[in-house]
C-alpha cells in the first residue's frame, strides 16, 4: 500500500511539474538545474540557492541540522538533509537537484582602510637598464656585450652574494684594476644564467663602469585591506608591486610597511588615473614586515593592531561565490588619516573556483568620493571592499577611460596568499 501511495504521488508530481512548465514556470526550473553541485558556507551564513524562487539553505554550527525556507509558497519545494554533506531539492515527490554541502569554521579578520607606506628591498640588485661608457675605443656597455637584460637581478658576483647596490663597487673597482672578468650570477624569469662581465674605464677617468643601471629597493603607498588578529598576518594593495623602470614584479627579500598620511589627490578623469599623494609619517616607525610580493597583493606580519575607526572588530568574510551584484561600500583614505566609507556598486562578480585576478568589477558612486577623487585613483588600491556585513574583497585597478569604474579581487584569494587557512572544517558535537 504504502509504495502504492509513493508510486501515485511521483506520478501526480510529474503531471505537476508538467503543468506548471506549460503555464509559464519553466524559467525558474531552469534556473534550477544550475544551482551549483556543491556550495560551501561558513558556520552560521545563509546561501541563497535561487533567484527565481528564493529558497535558502542555513546550517547550524555542529553541521548536523540543516534548514531550507521556501520564501514562495506558490511552489512547493522541499529539501531533505541527506546526513551532514548533501541535501536532495524536490517538487512534489520528483528530485530535482542534489546539493553537497562543506561547511566551514567561523572565519573573521578585521578590514583595513589605512594608508600606508611600502618599502621593499629587492633579492639582490635589479638591472633596470644600459648605459653606454665613453672608453677610449668609443662607446660600449659592457653589461649589454655580457648578455645582462632589463630585468635580470644580479644575485652574486665572483660567488659572493650580492644584497644592495653598495655590494658591487669593490667588486668592479678590483676587476677593473686587475683585467679579470667578474663572475656574475643572475635571476631571471627563464631561470638562473651565470655570465662573465668585464669593466671598461671610462676615458678620462679613473674609475671602471659596468654599463648598467641598477636598483636594490622600491617605495611608494597603498591600503591595507585587512588584519588576522589570532595568526597577525596581514594583505594589502591586492595586486602584485612592479618596477617602474622595467615593468616587471619585484622580487622581494624583505621590506617593510608604515603609516603614511594622504596631502592631497589628482584627481581622474577620462584617460588620465587620479592618484593619492601621500607621505610616510615623521616618525616612520616601521608597523609591518613584507614577507611576499604577489599578484595579490604584498603580505606579511603587522607588530600591532591597526585601527580605522569605522570598522574595528573582526567581521565574517564572504567566499568568491557568495559575493553579489549589487551595493557595497569601500574603506579608504582621501583625508589626512582618517578612515571613511564610501558606497559602491558591485557591477559584476565571478564565482572564481581557483585563485585570479579581477573577480569584480565595482563602480564608485558615492558623491562625496566622486566629488573628491573623480572615482579610483591609484593608492587606492587594497581599500577592503564590505557587503552584507562581511568583508569581500579588495580594490586593484581602474578603469583607464572610466575613473568611476574598475577590478576587485576577492578576499578569498588574498588570505590564501596570506597563509591562512580558511577551509578549516568545525568541530563536530557530541551527540
Amino acid at each position: 500500500m504504502v509504495l502504492k501511495l509513493e508510486h501515485l504521488r511521483k506520478i501526480i508530481g510529474g503531471i505537476l511539474l508538467v503543468s506548471l512548465i506549460a503555464i509559464g514556470f519553466s524559467n525558474p526550473f531552469q534556473e534550477y538545474l544550475h544551482i551549483p553541485k556543491e556550495i560551501t558556507l561558513f558556520e552560521g551564513q545563509t546561501a541563497n540557492l535561487s533567484k527565481a524562487i528564493p529558497v535558502s539553505a542555513s546550517l547550524s554550527s555542529d553541521n548536523s541540522n540543516m534548514e531550507i525556507n521556501d520564501k514562495d509558497q506558490s511552489i512547493a519545494l522541499k529539501a531533505n538533509h541527506y546526513g551532514k554533506d548533501e541535501m536532495l531539492l524536490e517538487l512534489a515527490g520528483i528530485p530535482i537537484k542534489k546539493v553537497d554541502v562543506k561547511v566551514l569554521k567561523d572565519f573573521r579578520v578585521i578590514p583595513g582602510g589605512q594608508s600606508i607606506g611600502v618599502k621593499l628591498n629587492t633579492v639582490g640588485v635589479l638591472v633596470v637598464g644600459h648605459h653606454q661608457v665613453q672608453t677610449e675605443n668609443g662607446k660600449v656597455s659592457p653589461g649589454d656585450l655580457a648578455g645582462i637584460k632589463v630585468g635580470d637581478i644580479i644575485t652574486e658576483i665572483n660567488g659572493e652574494k650580492i644584497e644592495k647596490m653598495s655590494d658591487v663597487a669593490p667588486f668592479v673597482q678590483k676587476a677593473g684594476k686587475e683585467g679579470v672578468p667578474l663572475d656574475v650570477a643572475i635571476s631571471r624569469e627563464s631561470g638562473k644564467v651565470r655570465t662573465k662581465l668585464t669593466p671598461l674605464k671610462e676615458k678620462g677617468g679613473e674609475n671602471y663602469r659596468l654599463g648598467l643601471y641598477i636598483r636594490d629597493s622600491a617605495a611608494g603607498i597603498g591600503t591595507l585591506t585587512f588584519y588576522h588578529a589570532d595568526s597577525k598576518k596581514y594583505g594589502a594593495l591586492g595586486h602584485v608591486i612592479s618596477d617602474m623602470d622595467t615593468k616587471k614584479p619585484i622580487v622581494v627579500e624583505n621590506g617593510q610597511i608604515v603609516r603614511s598620511t594622504v596631502t592631497s589627490i589628482e584627481k581622474g578623469s577620462n584617460g588620465d588615473p587620479g592618484e593619492k599623494l601621500a607621505r610616510f609619517s615623521s616618525d616612520k616607525k616601521v608597523i609591518g614586515n613584507i614577507e611576499k610580493n604577489s599578484p595579490f597583493g604584498i603580505f606579511g606580519k603587522l607588530n600591532r593592531k591597526m585601527d580605522n575607526g569605522i570598522m574595528d572588530e573582526p567581521m565574517p568574510i564572504a567566499l568568491s561565490h557568495q559575493v553579489k551584484e549589487g551595493p557595497a561600500q569601500i574603506l579608504t583614505v582621501v583625508d589626512n588619516d582618517e578612515v571613511q566609507l564610501f558606497n559602491i556598486q558591485i557591477v559584476s562578480t565571478i564565482p572564481q573556483k581557483f585563485p585570479a585576478t579581477k573577480g569584480m568589477v565595482i563602480k564608485v558612486t558615492d558623491p562625496k568620493l566622486l566629488k573628491k577623487t573623480g572615482g579610483i585613483v591609484q593608492g587606492m588600491s587594497g581599500s577592503p571592499i564590505i557587503q552584507n556585513g562581511k568583508v569581500v574583497g579588495a580594490v586593484t585597478h581602474v578603469f583607464v577611460n572610466d575613473p568611476t569604474s574598475g577590478y576587485g579581487v576577492h578576499i578569498e584569494w588574498m588570505l590564501q596568499q596570506a597563509g591562512i587557512n580558511i577551509y578549516a572544517k568545525p568541530r563536530e558535537k557530541a551527540s
